[in-house]
């Protein structure tokens, strides 16, 4: 039986989450409104919420506290705060709220109007199942059937003709207990791998970095959700390129030139190693200002989407985040050479308020 608290904490939980879904779009764009993350869960603070609260009855003109009252003894004195006024404005309430990514994401899904992804290849990855298939008279207690455990002891009573319904008590004898049975099952899973890459030349600052790794976090939860096995790269590249863990990727300061075919050949070559596209969901996401050294370069990075990164990824994302030192030629270029390319999503990134859009723009497509 489900306790009136215990249903009443659970209504206020939905209007908790009805407040963040509410806000969503501003979680999205402002990285620093979430919380501590977890394995699993995320942190949110909620503002503005009435927090339930006792209210004593207009109508009652007795009881405790009532009357003009005497001066009392000031308690734990200390210096004072204010103008030393009473306010008469509500206070402003934050609740954290904790939500698993697996519900952060379908949030994300439902405002975004995201489609699920149908992924490709389903033999590299296999899962072990534990189904239950039948009943079996041993077994550990934590397995019992209480409906057929009590069928059985009822039949006997039934026979016997012990049993009474005007005292239906039901007590099964050992032999009479019953437990589901199992099988293994192997599943096959799809699995998938994000490639992140990123220019750390001297034009990109923390703010556009910052931009980046808001992005990056959505993606991963949306992405983590469609797919049961997920891997993350990490290349970062000026006029050089290197795969790295999470954190250089994000704090690495920035400095040197840019050579942006330093990244794909690097991303090509781990893909090659590691990834048969036949069986492995591969999303590419570069993000960079725009800058790029020549129009050599520029041609060199054409030619290894075309030969290879376009044709064995699901989606090869490109944000151009704004900078005030970099030129934004490259998308420009990528819009005029691969006009009507599907795979191939170019996003503007303004600012922090661009995110939004971007996200959407990358995964609308389902692929």
């Amino acid at each position: 039986m489900i306790k009136k608290i215990d249903r009443d904490h659970h209504r206020f939980k939905q209007i908790l989450r009805g407040r963040i879904r509410k806000d969503l779009k501003r979680y999205v764009t402002h990285r620093e409104l979430l919380g501590r993350k977890g394995r699993d869960y995320v942190s949110i603070p909620v503002s503005h919420i009435n927090i339930p609260h006792f209210r004593l009855d207009p109508r009652q003109t007795k009881g405790i506290g009532q009357g003009d009252g005497a001066e009392g003894t000031p308690i734990a004195v200390g210096p004072a705060n204010g103008d030393g006024k009473a306010g008469n404005a509500p206070g402003e309430h934050i609740i954290e709220v904790e939500l698993t990514l697996e519900e952060l994401a379908q949030m994300l899904g439902e405002e975004l109007e995201l489609p699920n992804i149908e992924p490709k290849g389903k033999k590299t990855v296999i899962t072990v199942k534990d189904r239950y298939t039948g009943i079996r008279n041993a077994g550990p207690e934590s397995l019992r059937h209480f409906k057929r455990t009590y069928k059985e002891a009822l039949k006997r009573q039934i026979i016997s003709q012990t049993y009474n319904s005007k005292s239906p008590v039901v007590i099964p004898f050992r032999e009479e207990r019953r437990y589901r049975s199992w099988q293994d099952k192997q599943l096959p899973e799809s699995n998938a791998v994000i490639f992140y890459m990123m220019d750390v030349s001297g034009s990109m600052g923390d703010e556009q970095k910052e931009i980046v790794r808001t992005e990056a976090f959505w993606i991963d939860t949306w992405l983590h959700f469609q797919y049961k096995q997920v891997q993350v790269r990490y290349i970062i590249h000026d006029a050089i390129a290197r795969e790295v863990d999470q954190h250089t990727f994000f704090h690495t300061a920035e400095s040197g030139g840019t050579i942006i075919s330093s990244a794909y050949k690097l991303c090509n070559q781990i893909i090659n190693d590691n990834y048969d596209p036949e069986e492995w969901n591969i999303y590419l996401f570069h993000f960079s200002d725009g800058d790029n050294w020549g129009e050599l370069d520029t041609n060199e990075c054409f030619d290894i989407l075309e030969s290879s990164l376009l044709l064995k990824s699901n989606l090869f994302c490109y944000g151009q985040v704004e900078s005030p030192y970099g030129s934004g030629q490259f998308l420009y270029d990528l819009r005029e050479r691969f006009t009507g390319e599907d795979k191939l999503i170019l996003s503007e990134i303004q600012d922090k308020d661009a995110i939004y859009d971007s996200i959407k723009q990358f995964l609308g497509k389902g692929k």
